[in-house]
């Protein structure tokens, strides 16, 4: 039983958009990610996934929070885990406090799990915001202790979530796509140019990430619909 209460989440949130406007284009391309992400490890079974990008800004975050959501909405048991431990933004998506978080199970040894995880009221949604910033995040998220959380999240959920920072910026993605079954690269439209793309393709490609699939950002969806895709 997990102890946290269920937090309430303001429906004001625009980031959150599977929530606050379920029946958009935009959440329905999240259903799209969603069937994508299965068909695509239909012969392996899917319990861990990262979720990064080539440079900040590229809304990375947002696909995380709202493709955890989805997951969740199918009658999944998923958890969210702000691996970005320089930048962490997943407290603020769900506005949750972020005094206890991953840092909080990485370092302390009485930590439970069940202590830690919020429970959202989406069904199913579990969430580990990334607890105080540490001064030696690399080293964290390459520990052995590290590789052991995630085997004891794997018992417990159906599938684990992991918000990342970009690519490029530092290697705490490569690290955290080294242990995890598949990796979701978003790409931002305007922003990455296809040398930055390339690039984090060829640091993903030296620790073998699995990179399933990607997700292009910020797409005017038609001529008639001015729906663009904001994140993080």
């Amino acid at each position: 039983m997990f102890r946290n209460k269920k937090v309430t989440v303001s429906a004001e949130r625009p980031s959150l958009i599977t929530l606050t406007r379920p029946s958009s284009i935009i959440a329905e391309q999240f259903r799209t990610i969603r069937t994508n992400i299965q068909f695509s490890m239909v012969d392996t079974e899917l319990k861990t996934l990262v979720v990064t990008s080539a440079a900040p800004g590229a809304g990375k975050s947002t696909v995380s929070a709202n493709l955890a959501i989805t997951m969740a909405m199918q009658g999944k048991s998923v958890l969210l885990v702000d691996t970005d431990l320089r930048k962490p933004t997943v407290h603020k998506t769900f506005k949750l406090p972020n005094k206890e978080g991953l840092t909080t199970l990485l370092t302390e040894k009485e930590a439970v799990i069940k202590k830690i995880a919020h429970r959202m009221p989406t069904e199913g949604l579990y969430v580990i915001t990334s607890g105080i910033i540490p001064p030696n995040p690399s080293e964290l998220l390459a520990s052995n202790r590290m590789s052991l959380l995630i085997k004891e999240l794997e018992e417990i959920f159906d599938l684990i979530i992991f918000d990342t920072p970009p690519v490029i910026a530092v290697t705490d993605a490569q690290v955290m796509a080294s242990k995890v079954d598949g990796t979701l690269f978003v790409i931002n439209k305007g922003v990455a140019d296809k040398e930055m793309v390339k690039k984090s393709k060829e640091l993903l490609d030296m620790v073998h990430a699995n990179v399933i699939g990607a997700v292009f950002n910020r797409v005017e969806l038609s001529p008639d619909t001015y729906y663009h895709y904001y994140g993080e």
